[in-house]
């Protein structure tokens, strides 16, 4: 399992965008095909000035092993109080299975938590059943139904005309 006590759940510095970027081709975010670096870093500059989006990332023995982002956005809607997305959670394959998700996700929980944010949401590919069984476990909820429009495929907002 993953030991609180010699992992560490950190805000990710420009530093850490190969190994974050590492962990996204290893995990087959984007289709393992990550940014070029250079791309990679400049777009965690511009995002790290926003005032709520943080790219977090777990560390053992020096080592980036897991990661995630967690946005939090203000609306006006109930009462006021702000809503949180995860986004982008990847696991070293090699620490899959010994509770580093479970701790991710919960340090997520309490960043979001602790901000006031009435519901902390993510979602996740239909295809992947052992992650809606994981997600299922830390106790989040199958709430409604998830829809996109997929810009990547090209004409995708034509063929909704």
């Amino acid at each position: 399992m993953a030991d609180p006590s010699t992992t560490c759940i950190r805000l990710a510095t420009i530093d850490d965008v190969a190994e974050v970027q590492r962990l996204y081709a290893e995990t087959g975010l984007d289709g393992g095909n990550p940014l070029p670096a250079a791309a990679a870093r400049d777009i965690f500059a511009r995002f790290n000035r926003y005032p709520s989006y943080r790219l977090w990332v777990a560390e053992r023995d020096g080592s980036v092993v897991g990661t995630y982002a967690l946005v939090m956005v203000d609306n006006i809607a109930h009462s006021g109080r702000p809503l949180a997305l995860v986004e982008q959670v990847g696991v070293d394959q090699r620490m899959q299975g010994q509770g580093l998700g479970k701790l991710m996700m919960h340090h997520a929980m309490t960043e979001a938590e602790t901000a006031g944010c009435y519901k902390l949401m993510l979602s996740s590919h239909v295809a992947r059943a052992d992650a809606h069984a994981f997600y299922d476990k830390l106790g989040f909820e199958r709430h409604g139904f998830g829809f996109i429009v997929n810009f990547a495929e090209k004409g995708a907002l034509a063929d909704t005309r």
